[in-house]
């Protein structure tokens, strides 16, 4: 089964000011939780752009070090890109990021599309444990932005 998670998020920046950030590969380590063990694996990326793989350790579950391979798919600066899953824990993974100006800065939003492993399974791990980990990992960066840009 596939599951969406969306956030939007109010940013009192410009939008070059926003694509400058979340389009730097470096920053995800900034926007995780701590306790999620993100690293990149594969050098220090520049900015990114359409084709470019990311390799990184991330400790999603047990601290259990593991790989995520991310390609960048999309990319229309400074408005909109898209990272996909190659390797990972998802059987599935489409992440949108989206940078909309108005009048108080740029309104940011995110939209997760997943499919968990293991079938039936997956989808009892998703109840139980999945879903309120991003809506966790989700919180950390909006409490970080808010600190960083408010």
């Amino acid at each position: 089964m596939v599951y969406q998670f969306k956030q939007e998020q109010q940013l009192p920046i410009d939008i070059q000011t926003a694509w400058d950030f979340f389009s730097s590969p470096e920053n995800l380590a900034e926007i995780t939780p701590d306790h999620m063990g993100f690293k990149i694996l594969n050098g220090k990326p520049e900015k990114m752009y359409a084709g470019q793989v990311i390799l990184y350790t991330v400790k999603p579950l047990l601290n259990i070090p593991m790989r995520w391979v991310t390609e960048i798919t999309h990319v229309q600066a400074p408005y909109f890109f898209v990272d996909e899953q190659r390797h990972g824990p998802y059987k599935m993974w489409h992440h949108q990021h989206q940078f909309v100006e108005n009048e108080n800065g740029v309104l940011m939003k995110d939209i997760v599309t997943y499919e968990p492993p293991l079938g039936f399974l997956g989808q009892i791990a998703n109840g139980l444990l999945i879903k309120k980990q991003l809506g966790q990992i989700f919180d950390y960066r909006r409490s970080y932005l808010e600190e960083k840009f408010g």
